[in-house]
């Protein structure tokens, strides 16, 4: 790497969530969210950012060049952009990276004869021809340049040398081979990474090029391969928090980085990673995507930590390594040492926010500590994962083109449930609604509907409570897309005592990201139904 004495010891970690991850449908993120995901990921330690994919279009390179001056930093991490083998994709991701104290051009090329036929048009001659051509050039633009042979596990594997050598005969300094497809399996992809390694010319163990793995889970054996590619000599893996990614996602950071953690006699290497800042990065990413993670997920699911089952639970108590293999903490599941109440003041709020990782002043704070009492009068004790759930609805929302001012329902078995929404648009002007729906969330979604006028069908609703017990704090995810692009979908997030305001929260934040991102004119409510101001109309 680029500035950096080789470490065979050290497997770099090379996080993707903003580009490979962001391909996920309902994975859109609007350039603030990168940069606060960028953020977050360089306080948990990863050696490589991939910041997008500057050629894809302006909003992407605006995107990568903002994270490259403001997160690339001096004692910050590698910023990478992706760059298909063109002249124009290259030149591009230089601009989106240039800024950066580290940067790194990532570029590739099919390779398997199935992409070269179907994807490409080449021969395995033109397309060493190509490589040969945007790897010096981006070679010339930056020192450190990164060549990957897309769908390397389905690559002939003597074309893949010569594939490789060329590369690194032109200036490739890492050489990434992904299972594109997610088709190897562990053993044959160990093999594969071994022979690599010890047949490329000029590319062998102390030549001082780095060699990584980027694996997806379409059979579900990401990080399986992953860590067969590091017993096998791979230094760097590309991962993305929470697994997110193309169809079944990509290797999980944090369970990657965790069995390294956890076994470090097995596998005798170590990460950058400050892994008690790895639940943090999880929650933010879940909460900007609005993709929820699913309890049992290994490392950061609500499950993970959980014992139900007698035995376990009496042995747990006993010693905790019973049933254990690793301490909630170790991810930054932190058990507070303060009660927090009603009764409690800003002083001892800033102190638990701040052993959380949260350092924040000012309005902000303000902010903050009117929300914690609310919360704190509906219910006795606040608990750790409720502060992260308000810190989360309150900071961690997309741009608002539209807020909520007020919602009021009116439901039960003798009418008809009735919502009144009250929003505001970025000029200040407000616009009331009422409408009947289903129930109390579907009403409350057909009275914004009348006001914001962005066609959607909502293609996923999900619920679930932070703590136990009746007042606790609900958490809502949703997903809405365009009418007739159900794979181009838009994420939402929102937390409230009062679940059916958090599904609200949930769907504004939703709509507000598909605004920004599809660019919707007209947003007033037709006709005199809905006015500015107070005046409220009926449906």
């Amino acid at each position: 790497m680029s500035g950096s004495i080789y470490d065979d010891n050290l497997v770099r970690v090379f996080d993707t969530t903003l580009r490979d991850g962001e391909q996920s449908p309902g994975a859109t993120l609007s350039s603030a969210e990168k940069l606060e995901i960028a953020r977050q990921l360089a306080r948990l330690g990863v050696d490589i950012i991939e910041a997008g994919f500057p050629a894809a279009s302006p909003d992407d390179l605006a995107a990568v060049q903002r994270i490259a001056r403001e997160v690339g930093t001096p004692d910050g991490p590698v910023i990478a952009g992706l760059a298909r083998a063109v002249e124009g994709d290259i030149r591009t991701c230089w601009e989106g990276v240039k800024d950066a104290a580290k940067p790194r051009i990532h570029t590739f090329l099919g390779t398997s004869d199935i992409h070269l036929k179907y994807q490409t048009g080449l021969t395995r001659q033109q397309a060493l021809e190509v490589i040969r051509k945007s790897v010096t050039l981006a070679r010339e633009l930056c020192e450190d340049v990164e060549f990957s042979p897309m769908d390397a596990g389905r690559t002939d594997p003597a074309f893949l040398v010569e594939v490789c050598a060329l590369a690194v005969e032109c200036g490739a300094t890492t050489l990434n081979i992904p299972d594109t497809v997610g088709y190897v399996t562990p053993q044959e992809w160990g093999e594969l990474i071994a022979n690599l390694i010890a047949e490329t010319p000029g590319a062998g163990r102390g030549s001082g090029v780095i060699w990584s793995v980027h694996c997806h889970n379409d059979l579900g054996l990401a990080t399986a391969n992953t860590l067969a590619g590091v017993m096998a000599g791979a230094r760097q893996v590309e991962v993305t928090i929470n697994g997110i990614g193309e169809r079944a996602g990509n290797t999980s950071l944090e369970e990657v980085v965790m069995a390294i953690h956890t076994r470090p006699q097995f596998y005798d290497v170590r990460t950058n990673i400050n892994t008690r800042e790895i639940m943090k990065a999880s929650r933010l990413v879940s909460n900007y995507t609005g993709m929820s993670v699913q309890p049992n997920k290994a490392i950061v699911g609500a499950n993970a930590f959980a014992h139900e089952a007698g035995i376990h639970q009496d042995g747990v108590l006993k010693n905790s390594s019973t049933y254990e293999i690793m301490t909630p903490e170790s991810v930054g599941l932190s058990q507070s040492r303060l009660v927090l109440g009603k009764h409690s003041g800003r002083h001892a709020l800033k102190a638990r926010l701040k052993e959380l990782g949260y350092n924040i002043e000012g309005d902000a704070l303000n902010q903050v500590f009117a929300r914690f009492k609310d919360l704190a009068d509906a219910k006795k004790t606040v608990t750790d994962a409720d502060l992260e759930a308000l810190i989360a609805d309150e900071f961690h929302r997309p741009e608002e083109i539209f807020s909520l001012v007020d919602i009021q329902v009116t439901c039960g078995t003798m009418g008809m449930p009735t919502a009144t929404a009250k929003l505001r648009n970025a000029e200040g002007e407000e616009f009331v609604y009422a409408a009947v729906g289903a129930g109390p969330v579907d009403a409350c979604y057909k009275a914004i509907d009348a006001i914001i006028k962005a066609p959607n069908t909502l293609i996923e609703y999900s619920v679930h409570s932070v703590t136990e017990g009746i007042d606790a704090l609900g958490e809502v995810t949703v997903r809405i897309a365009p009418p007739g692009e159900e794979r181009r979908s838009f994420g939402g997030y929102g937390a409230d005592s009062d679940i059916v305001v958090a599904s609200v929260k949930a769907y504004m934040a939703a709509l507000n990201r598909m605004i920004a991102v599809l660019g919707y004119g007209e947003l007033k409510p037709e006709g005199e139904a809905a006015t500015v101001a107070v005046t409220s109309a009926s449906v």
